[in-house]
């Protein structure tokens, strides 16, 4: 026991290191854990106090634990059973898969990352592209929410901006879960959209073991109380006017709500913008028949400098205004005691019809609609005169006119339209581009649901 070994350095290194790592692991590692998770405890209740909405201990469980729940779930399980004799595979392999699916599903939520970032980056992105507006905010119905009731935020999709607006709009309420497809499972964006508490969806996938997995999440994070945003359209309006629901993720919510129990309640959200950003690539993805959109990163990339190029030149302009509205609320409690059988079909369409019916009419929209529905080229006084007819029939819609004068919300509407080149003047008269009849349709169609 007292003799001496000897051992070549290289050894003597190596037997050290895996010292120092077994060390650090049992001692030093569960300490720092400990210490920041105790920062990060009292930094979320400081940020709870000025929320409306306290984020949830659902939402800070950690992310190994969360992912354990789910895939031992009773129905999960049953579902892993059923999916391995099926496929004619061992059920350990069914529960690996399981288990990656719970690990694409589950985010991991970091309230620094949300309010320290996230909030600040919308705001920045937001101001410096557009002037934002709340054109409706239905305030005594969402202070008539239950403190006990679940938010889902339930939105129209007309861009991807969609994210951004909501997210600093609703940054002083609470922290908002969305449900995000399979564009953002991008590194190093999956990992920021994680960390902002998003949840991916495989929206075509038929996979039922998947559909499960998905199922139980989103059940368990409404029963958890968690803030939720999700589009009831399932995707981005690839002709501008508002899509029928799919009540996929809406039927996940519903199975097996329990009337008398916590409350679910849906907020309904709509936006419009004078100027889509990606509306030619959704334009060209509808006249192709699908939703294959050619959004190469090297056309973003060059539309990004183009426009911090105009900046430092003081040629940038915004693009125009974006509004967003907040409609009167549903509680699922009350919606389903008055529903007889199938209640999430029933329940899409009466969210969407409360969605189209808070949708801003911004000036854009509704100078092309008035264009597009000439039947010959319009003078400057006769397109005032048909907006002001126009502006009489949306009587209960939410118009907004920039500085309430209404000339200078058409002089609004048709510069953008005639530089855009949608809107031709010809003698002093405006006529629809007959090249660009789509384009002009695209923002036309925001509104046209609100005139009939």
């Amino acid at each position: 026991m007292t003799s001496t070994v000897e051992l070549p350095l290289w050894l003597f290194i190596l037997i050290l290191l895996f010292a120092l790592v077994t060390a650090a692991s049992h001692l030093l590692f569960p300490s720092v854990r400990w210490f920041f998770r105790r920062r990060m405890e009292k930094a979320v209740a400081r940020l709870n106090q000025r929320l409306e909405r306290p984020i949830e201990p659902f939402k800070l469980a950690r992310r190994h634990d969360m992912i354990q729940r789910l895939i031992y779930s009773p129905d999960v399980t049953e579902a892993i059973v059923d999916h391995a004799r099926e496929q004619g595979i061992p059920e350990n392999v069914a529960f690996e898969e399981a288990k990656g699916y719970a690990r694409e599903i589950v985010p991991s939520f970091s309230a620094s990352a949300y309010f320290g970032f996230a909030i600040r980056v919308a705001r920045f992105l937001s101001q410096a592209l557009y002037r934002v507006r709340l054109a409706h905010f239905d305030e005594a119905g969402l202070q008539n929410i239950s403190k006990d009731a679940t938010v889902v935020f339930v939105m129209n999709h007309r861009s991807n901006m969609d994210y951004v607006l909501v997210t600093y709009l609703a940054a002083e309420r609470s922290a908002l879960a969305y449900a995000v497809g399979e564009w953002a499972r991008v590194w190093p964006l999956s990992r920021l959209i994680k960390a902002m508490g998003a949840y991916f969806i495989r929206r075509k996938s038929r996979n039922t073991l998947y559909r499960k997995v998905l199922a139980r999440y989103v059940k368990l994070a409404t029963d958890g109380g968690v803030t939720q945003a999700m589009f009831p359209e399932g995707g981005l309006s690839l002709d501008g006017a508002p899509q029928a629901p799919k009540h996929g993720l809406l039927k996940y919510i519903v199975e097996g709500f329990d009337p008398d129990g916590k409350d679910v309640v849906f907020v309904p959200v709509a936006l419009n913008y004078d100027r889509v950003l990606e509306d030619r690539i959704l334009m060209e993805a509808m006249k192709g028949g699908g939703r294959r959109f050619n959004a190469r990163i090297s056309v973003v990339t060059g539309f990004f400098f183009k426009q911090m190029w105009l900046r430092l030149r003081g040629k940038y302009h915004k693009f125009g205004y974006a509004a967003v509205s907040f409609g009167h609320p549903l509680s699922l409690a009350a919606f389903s005691k008055t529903r007889k059988g199938e209640v999430s079909e029933a329940l899409a369409y009466a969210l969407m019809d409360r969605i189209e019916a808070v949708v801003p009419v911004l000036p854009v929209p509704l100078v092309a609609s008035v264009i597009e529905d000439a039947k010959a080229p319009m003078s400057r006084a006769a397109i005032e005169t048909a907006v002001g007819e126009r502006i009489a029939l949306l009587d209960k819609a939410h118009v907004h006119l920039p500085r309430d004068d209404m000339a200078y919300a058409i002089e609004v509407g048709l510069r953008t339209l005639t530089e855009r080149k949608m809107v031709l003047k010809v003698a002093g008269c405006y006529s629809v581009n007959p090249e660009q009849k789509t384009a002009l349709a695209f923002y036309a169609n925001s509104i046209r649901h609100l005139l009939r």
